[in-house]
């Protein structure tokens, strides 16, 4: 009878990379699910649950909400911001998961979401700046979210799938 062939022992700084790897998962979904309460808490407003937004001094949250970059393709800019950070957080979670640690594709897959939701925040704080001459605090939160979810998947460029035993064909 043929014995299974065994792995050798993972070397020491593997076991770090992979705790590393989690924490940066985790983390990536706990942002996701900030930014799922700040689009949700603008998407309200958006859709006439709330009267105002609390946005402290200077009150641009209201200017922006309304200002007609407030939709994308017709749909509310934070409707996308809520749809994004779900995809992102069930990302996460997948990528978490035991089956699929070892695959390579749940990280990058992290990435290519966290670079096109990165762009879209620039181009929107562009507006903000440039064109709509206010800035709305929810919306440079929801930015700075989304910037460290960028940092925490910058890690997964370029990382190949992890080596795996031949096997006795």
């Amino acid at each position: 009878m043929k014995q299974p062939r065994r792995l050798p022992p993972k070397p020491p700084g593997d076991e770090l990379e992979e705790d590393l790897t989690q924490i940066r998962r985790r983390a990536i979904a706990v942002l996701a699910l900030v930014g799922v309460f700040i689009s949700t808490y603008l998407l309200l407003y958006k859709l006439g649950v709330y009267g105002s937004l609390v946005c402290g001094a200077g009150g641009g949250c209201d200017y922006v909400q309304a200002s007609m970059y407030g939709r994308f393709l017709g749909i509310p800019v934070a409707g996308w911001g809520v749809g994004w950070y779900v995809a992102v957080f069930v990302l996460a979670l997948l990528a978490g998961s035991s089956g699929l640690r070892a695959a390579a594709w749940p990280g990058r897959a992290l990435l290519v979401l966290a670079s096109g939701g990165l762009a879209f925040s620039v181009y929107l704080t562009y507006l903000e700046l440039f064109v709509i001459h206010a800035i709305c605090r929810w919306c440079v939160a929801s930015a700075i979210v989304t910037t460290l979810i960028f940092v925490l998947s910058v890690p997964w460029f370029g990382s190949g799938p992890q080596a795996e035993a031949p096997s006795n064909g």
